[in-house]
């Protein structure tokens, strides 16, 4: 049974941001405030909008309204083409970069700039494509997030590690840019993960949790872990979110913007 799991969660796909194939197989708990719906409030309440970090497009195509300007990011290779093919039928601008600044667009351009477990929030970058009074508008990854699943295949990790991604700062750094936090919010919650096939594909897809995971270097844990699963049940681990919304000082107006790409 082990070698099956693992070989199948080893072969399948990960591009794209859609979890489905963990239906049945892994639970995460949601952050009450609804980060979709919260979403696609304000998209349809705006001009220009930039959605950072795209992945495959899922979560900006499950918004209902669009705003007649809409460019999207995406620095890894598979998903752009995953989410050009989802976005642009319905006249997002794709945009592949990469994870540094600066971004290729205009200062002063979008009304809403957006991202869901951005890798890493690059605030003075977003302060300056931000018009005079737009928003940035972000769930995030919070300190120490499904740590018991890293720790237990890299071992503890130290205090700045574990303290990373803590919202005071980014509230701070948020400041430093020159942008006013108008909400906060945070909660911790729980996940499970009901096979190893389930562990071996998250953690393909999250590259970031074990870097440069692999089944073969980890195999002897990935046994381990199945034997404890098929033992004692669900391994839990506990996600940390954060929805943080930004606003930059409206000390001018622009009139109405154009996407128009900057070169690096």
């Amino acid at each position: 049974m082990f070698d099956e799991l693992v070989a199948e969660a080893d072969a399948v796909s990960v591009d794209g941001w859609d979890f489905s194939w963990l239906d049945g197989r892994a639970t995460e708990q949601r952050p009450s405030w609804g980060y979709q719906r919260l979403l696609g409030e304000r998209l349809a309440d705006v001009h220009a909008a930039l959605d950072l970090e795209t992945g495959g497009g899922e979560v900006l195509d499950g918004c209902p309204a669009l705003p007649p300007l809409m460019a999207a990011t995406e620095s890894w290779p598979p998903n752009v083409a995953v989410a050009s093919e989802l976005l642009r039928p319905r006249g997002v601008v794709v945009v592949a970069t990469s994870d540094e600044p600066p971004l290729p667009f205009a200062d002063d351009l979008f009304d809403l700039v957006s991202s869901r477990h951005p890798v890493r929030t690059w605030w003075a970058e977003i302060a300056r494509v931000l018009r005079p009074g737009g928003t940035y508008f972000s769930q995030q990854v919070g300190p120490a997030s499904v740590f018991e699943l890293v720790e237990y295949f890299l071992g503890p990790q130290p205090a700045d590690v574990r303290e990373g991604r803590r919202p005071d700062h980014a509230v701070a750094a948020a400041s430093e840019a020159g942008l006013e936090v108008v909400d906060l919010r945070s909660e911790s919650l729980r996940t499970e993960f009901r096979d190893i096939g389930a562990v071996v594909y998250f953690l393909r897809k999250v590259i970031w949790m074990v870097p440069g995971f692999t089944v073969e270097q980890y195999r002897p844990r990935l046994r381990e872990l199945h034997d404890l699963i098929e033992r004692d049940g669900p391994f839990v681990a506990h996600t940390t979110r954060f929805l943080i919304e930004a606003r930059k000082n409206e000390a001018r107006k622009n009139e109405a913007p154009k996407i128009e790409a900057r070169k690096p």
